[in-house]
């Protein structure tokens, strides 16, 4: 592995009009009617009148194209001829579209944006067709040095680096960072590629190198690839960031009640234990489990509302109470794999607001969740560790180039 996986090159993946190749569209040409095949869109909107909009709560592909002036005849016509570019069941509500219109009441053109990278083009004139355009896409290497002083998100942004790293960060580092304890003081260094479509960034592409330190103590993260479908993602040691269980059973919330054998509850306002810890979270939050594991019961259970519970070996066991529903087609006897969503929070049962109180028993006995270690998974192969360890240092130096270059930069500034 060397330094050329980090200096990935712009890729442009432009695909335009009506071709299937692949190949990029040339640029824009002068247009002298609506279609210009040579323009990124397959037809030339500069011609065209554009009335833009998104699609509504409860609207079909159908009455959409109703509402833009297509007979119903031309709706379901256009509907049969896209059937292999577009499924129309996947309109989803929010989305952008633009239709454009030449002098009749009907629109020549609609262009419905599918993600931040791509649309579909409709042309909803005879003959009718669709196609895909692709929005050019470039990879870039990104460097975050992040020091958390309000909360990760807020200090994230102000960093000028994409939110959506804490999404990857908190899957890379599940195991081993309670990302609901997070201190002042804690902070994150983050070698990373990003996707960027527009101007914007559209996902954080890779996660090459990271350094969480907390308390005094690094914590560090490589990534790399066996080529064995398995984890990429290790420690200093080669051992895997993947663990036996989650730190938390769901994301992007908050502790409102610890584990305790003499909490007041805040209900019955009697002294009583709460062998469990309670995190906040709105209505409809993910709860996911915290491990591999067997389904063994899945129902209503008084003060605890509904609950679901899960045996992970001959050790471990976990609950999740006051779920709001239940995870669609789940069943006891079920087996279930790490970070499978198995409910929702909620706040059935004797609760006084959404949230979900999750319990752990070790043999039988109740456990704190917080305090709860878990043994690492297979380390990386031996025939690999050379690779790996030339890898580590290569990212170190990269992060250590970045940061001498910062601090250069601010030395200068204050001459």
């Amino acid at each position: 592995m060397t330094l050329s996986m980090l200096a990935l090159a712009a890729a442009v993946v432009a695909s335009c009009g009506r071709q299937t190749d692949g190949n990029a569209a040339s640029e824009a040409s002068e247009c002298t009617d609506s279609l210009c095949v040579e323009s990124p869109l397959g037809f030339c909107p500069d011609t065209l009148r554009m009335v833009e909009g998104k699609v509504r709560n409860g609207q079909f592909f159908s009455n959409l194209l109703g509402s833009l002036g297509m007979t119903a005849q031309e709706a379901y016509n256009l509907t049969q001829s896209c059937a292999e570019v577009f499924d129309v069941k996947t309109l989803r509500v929010g989305q952008p579209y633009r239709a454009y219109y030449a002098s009749s009441d009907a629109p020549e053109y609609l262009v419905y944006d599918r993600d931040r990278a791509s649309s579909i083009v409709f042309s909803c004139r005879p003959p009718y067709e669709a196609w895909v355009y692709e929005k050019p896409v470039t990879v870039e290497r990104r460097y975050a040095d992040v020091t958390i002083s309000n909360s990760l998100w807020v200090d994230m942004r102000e960093a000028g680096a994409s939110p959506l790293l804490i999404v990857s960060l908190s899957d890379i580092y599940a195991w081993t960072v309670d990302f609901f304890a997070l201190q002042k003081g804690d902070r994150f260094r983050v070698l990373y590629e990003e996707k960027v479509c527009e101007g914007n960034v559209i996902a954080v592409d890779t996660v090459r190198y990271a350094v969480f330190s907390h308390a005094g103590e690094d914590f560090p993260m490589i990534m790399y690839n066996q080529g064995d479908g398995g984890n990429i993602w290790w420690n200093e040691k080669g051992e895997s960031m993947r663990k036996a269980f989650l730190k938390a059973p769901l994301n992007y919330s908050r502790i409102s009640s610890g584990f305790s054998y003499a909490r007041r509850h805040p209900v019955t306002r009697k002294v009583q234990p709460h062998t469990g810890v309670d995190y906040a979270a709105p209505k409809g939050t993910p709860v996911m489990t915290i491990g591999d594991g067997v389904v063994t019961s899945i129902k209503y259970e008084g003060a605890g509302g509904n609950v679901v519970r899960i045996k992970h070996n001959s050790v471990y066991s976990t609950a999740y109470l006051h779920l709001s529903k239940y995870a669609k087609g789940l069943k006891v006897g079920q087996r279930v794999r790490q970070g499978d969503v198995i409910g929702y929070v909620g706040s059935t049962g004797r609760s006084t607001g959404p949230h979900l109180d999750f319990r752990v028993w070790k043999n039988g006995t109740p456990i704190n969740p917080l305090k709860m270690e878990s043994p690492p998974a297979e380390p990386i192969a031996e025939s690999n560790r050379p690779a790996f360890e030339a890898a580590q240092q290569q990212y170190r130096a990269v992060v250590d180039t970045v940061q001498a270059r910062n601090i250069a930069s601010r030395m200068f500034e204050r001459l």
